[in-house]
């Protein structure tokens, strides 16, 4: 439970109680840390504050992070951690384009938002933008300024 009248800053408390949860092997070695949006359900906190819990462990040597894959318990030389065969913003613009394909996502309709694409995948804000910027070079979908990205009409969609 955190203190927040205490004297210790959240983050250093919540990077105690993760660091404890790896001390006590309930985070083995090569398993995932509790991404951001976890830190940020679990305790309430803000972005911020989740992101300089995980920095905490991160300078201690605790954990290290992978772009685009997660943050894992280890150092990053121990090769545990099985490496993901696709990397996650090929993965989400995949089922995006699966989705277009079903009509699930119809043609000239807006697709889910940055915010609502990061929560979904609980990925970073980058790895949507990856995702998107996939989708729209491979014509799938097109970006309005300001407004947002849409599906493109089905003569633009690659030819598989």
């Amino acid at each position: 439970m955190l203190d927040h009248d205490g004297d210790t800053h959240l983050y250093l408390q919540i990077a105690e109680i993760i660091r404890r949860r790896i001390t006590d092997a309930d985070l083995p070695s090569g398993h995932a840390v509790p991404s951001e949006t976890d830190i940020r359900s679990e305790f309430g906190v803000a972005r911020t504050t989740a992101r300089r819990a995980v920095q905490i462990l991160r300078d201690e040597g605790l954990v290290y992070t992978v772009q685009g894959e997660g943050t894992f318990v280890g150092p990053p030389d121990e090769g545990i951690r099985q490496p993901r065969r696709t990397p996650m913003y090929q993965q989400i613009a995949e089922d995006i384009a699966e989705r277009v394909r079903s009509g699930s996502l119809r043609q000239r309709r807006p697709i889910p938002s940055e915010t609502m694409l990061m929560q979904q995948y609980d990925v970073a804000r980058e790895t949507v933008r990856r995702a998107v910027g996939l989708l729209r070079d491979q014509g799938w979908i097109y970006t309005v300024p300001q407004r947002g990205s849409y599906v493109s009409p089905e003569e633009k969609w690659p030819q598989e």
